[in-house]
């Protein structure tokens, strides 16, 4: 892992009166990531412990992750709605406070219908943390914002890998201390906050506003050649469509390849791996997205993906190439945002649009993947998930054309 520490001193290297974040806050907000991605990733390893304790069908067990999801996106709309009216600190946080009462409350609570109660209260939570520190990441450290916004999102993976390595290393009998115990590490956060600006600087058209890395060569705040709703409905659309992709490789691809041949441990272990590499991706495209622009980065990542999927409709290469997938859709979700906020500067609810869609295309994955694959086989899993893949290349191509300076 990188060295946060050393990264948080040499990107925060802007003048102390236009820094957004000090070096702590950055680290806590790190760390508050991490603790995001492990709550998130403890609802599924937990479910056999929730089954036996409330007597639930798999379906109602899986309800917790559903009502965090439905709290997450709440928590998106909610915040968006109280951001640039109150400060910064006190948006933040609210939302680690709901975040640790709501995995509290989970933990302790006496029935299933307060557990589901609580695990919405803790989506809330989650969904103003993502919201909130996406958004000012975004605008917080100029060209190294596309930087920042992959490291920070990296730490969300490497919460989702702990969470479930640790209930499964105590039991998931024990998920209320493994939720107690991420419920109390979310306070001491509340002390960096003082190392917050509480007022961001909105994204602008100057050189300091831009998404570009150092070698990108374009100016920023650039005039639309489309207009305004069409640029927004085209983010909003790659944001569903690669969320989506991520959802249905990690939902399918333990199917796809137990049917094409390999062993179920295997399949399983080849999983891990993909949502590894989303984690070591962000790390790895920290560095190149101080050189490259954000278009060309997004542009590469769905070029690659496309790639990779195809390749794992062949049996033999198909583990590696899940693998390939990890690594290429790692960037888009954190890089996408400093190109939203340079592209469409004035448009305020634009992070939260993207934001909301993300989760949003999460939800409807599932269902629509599944009812594909009833259709035509769980053989044409990637080759289903490479069609929508291009479908994201297709948008990014849009996107640059549409967003360049006249």
């Amino acid at each position: 892992m990188l060295p946060v520490t050393s990264l948080s001193m040499t990107l925060t290297s802007a003048p102390p009166h236009l820094r957004v974040f000090s070096p702590a806050a950055v680290v806590a907000s790190c760390v508050g990531f991490v603790l995001m991605g492990a709550l998130q990733a403890l609802y599924g390893p937990a479910i056999p412990a929730f089954r036996e304790e409330f007597g639930l069908s798999p379906s109602a067990a899986g309800l917790g992750l559903s009502a965090h999801f439905v709290g997450g996106l709440a928590g998106v709309l909610l915040f968006d709605r109280l951001y640039g009216r109150i400060g910064n600190r006190q948006v933040l946080g609210a939302s680690y406070l709901l975040m640790a009462v709501g995995a509290a409350g989970f933990a302790l609570a006496p029935d299933w219908p307060t557990a589901l109660a609580m695990a919405l209260l803790a989506g809330l939570g989650f969904g103003g943390i993502d919201y909130g520190l996406n958004q000012l990441f975004a605008v917080g450290f100029g060209h190294r914002s596309t930087a920042m916004l992959n490291i920070l999102n990296a730490h969300f993976g490497i919460g989702a890998i702990l969470g479930p390595a640790l209930i499964g290393a105590i039991g998931s009998a024990h998920y209320p201390a493994v939720f107690l115990g991420f419920a109390l590490a979310n306070l001491p956060l509340l002390l960096c906050l003082r190392g917050v600006r509480d007022r961001a600087p909105q994204p602008s058209g100057t050189p300091g506003g831009s998404d570009e890395g150092e070698g990108g060569g374009q100016s920023s705040g650039p005039v639309l050649a489309r207009s305004l709703g069409s640029v927004l409905a085209v983010f909003v659309a790659l944001y569903v469509l690669h969320v989506g992709i991520e959802a249905g490789v990690g939902g399918w691809e333990p199917t796809h390849l137990a049917t094409v041949g390999y062993g179920a441990g295997f399949a399983a272990t080849a999983t891990s791996v993909y949502w590894l590499m989303m984690t070591v991706g962000r790390f790895l495209v920290a560095p190149i997205a101080l050189r490259y622009s954000a278009q060309t980065i997004i542009t590469v990542s769905c070029a690659g993906m496309t790639v990779c999927l195809l390749l794992a409709a062949v049996p033999v290469p198909a583990p590696y190439a899940y693998a390939g997938v990890g690594l290429f859709i790692a960037p888009i979700f954190p890089t996408g945002l400093p190109w939203l906020h340079r592209a469409a500067p004035r448009a305020r609810r634009a992070g939260a649009l993207v934001i909301a869609a993300s989760m949003a295309g999460g939800v409807v994955a599932g269902p629509a993947l599944g009812k594909a694959i009833e259709w035509s086989g769980v053989r044409t899993v990637p080759l289903l998930l490479g069609a929508v893949s291009a479908l994201c290349l297709a948008a990014a191509l849009w996107l640059i054309r549409s967003t360049r300076p006249r």
